[in-house]
């Protein structure tokens, strides 16, 4: 049997005049709810370019740094091989002062076993005036020599002492140097986890970035057979090795890392510091560039490249990037210059 509906509502529920009405009002205000909830999702969520803006503003403040850290770093080297080296220079004149202070010890062991009393018993058995001259003499002349020989001691003391001063000082200087870079390292590393995670919310975790690190067929993209030919040949063929800040190969590169890598390949020898690269090239005109050249970024030089030919370069641009062609123009890189090595 059907049941009967005489007891019901003529109208379902949620068709209930009343009821549409708080229904309507429900789905507005969810629809509210959900556009305030999309809009802080969007102002959460910057657009790619703008976590690009934020990789360039940071990375500008820290590759400096990151290429002061290669200058220091090559100095306390440099420091060390001098600090080694004056270390084998003093060694000869230590093993002279232990032999020299051997010998003293013998002949205070001496003097100690025959004593004044020898001395003086000797001389009132002399015999004679003349006798007795005689063992004077020879007692003055045996202090003497003794006196000569612990000069000699002193004065090889005295020029170790000397010797030692400043291999001493060298030591500090390299030591406090040393607990700078320690420090410095943890203040990079830090910046450079903070980049590295602005850059994965940009493209996503393990990303190389956007674009491909090779985008034209040929690189170089002009090539004569020359040393600029062959040292950009060589970054070239490092494309898709990793930024890693202070290396110069083989496993990954920075930006003065890769360019001094290229030049050496053609016997070319270039310092790790973007600065020192800047001096040690000779300047060329935007309309002489030539494959091979370098090109300097921004004011202080802090970033640099190889040119490649057709208005490409090889560059390792930043942390979590990779070894990559990119144009020389670009407007978060402002050309500082050009400059060519050899």
């Amino acid at each position: 049997m059907v049941p009967s509906d005489r007891h019901h509502p003529a109208l379902p529920r949620a068709t209930h005049p009343t009821h549409a009405r708080i229904l309507t009002l429900g789905t507005c205000l969810v629809a509210a709810v959900l556009a305030l909830v999309s809009g802080r999702a969007a102002l959460a969520a910057p657009s790619p370019g703008q976590v690009e803006a934020q990789i360039n503003q940071a990375w500008n403040q820290l590759e400096p740094l990151i290429e002061q850290y290669d200058r220091v770093h090559a100095q306390l080297q440099a420091n060390q091989a001098k600090a080694a080296a004056l270390g084998r220079q003093i060694q000869p004149l230590q093993s002279q002062v232990d032999l020299a202070m051997s010998r003293v010890g013998v002949m205070s062991a001496n003097l100690y076993k025959t004593g004044p009393a020898y001395r003086m018993a000797a001389l009132i058995t002399a015999g004679t005036p003349t006798s007795l001259l005689d063992q004077l003499t020879t007692v003055n002349q045996l202090a003497r020599q003794q006196t000569d020989q612990v000069a000699a001691v002193a004065a090889q003391r005295d020029r170790y002492a000397a010797a030692k001063k400043p291999f001493d000082v060298l030591v500090a200087q390299l030591s406090a140097q040393d607990a700078d870079l320690a420090a410095r390292k943890n203040a990079i590393q830090a910046q450079l986890t903070t980049l590295q995670t602005l850059r994965q919310q940009a493209y996503g975790a393990g990303s190389a970035g956007t674009g491909a690190l090779k985008p034209v067929a040929s690189c170089p993209v002009e090539y004569s057979g020359d040393a600029g030919s062959k040292a950009a040949a060589k970054a070239c063929s490092l494309i898709g090795k990793p930024y890693i800040w202070a290396a110069a190969g083989p496993t990954g590169y920075d930006c003065s890392g890769l360019t001094l890598t290229a030049w050496a390949t053609v016997g070319v020898s270039l310092g790790h510091f973007t600065g020192w690269q800047w001096n040690e090239t000779r300047p060329v005109t935007r309309t002489q560039l030539h494959t091979g050249d370098l090109v300097f970024f921004f004011p202080d030089h802090h970033h640099m490249g190889i040119y490649v030919g057709g208005g490409w370069m090889v560059h390792a641009p930043t942390t979590g990037d990779f070894v990559r062609m990119a144009r020389i123009d670009s407007p978060y890189l402002p050309i500082a210059g050009y400059r060519r090595p050899g």
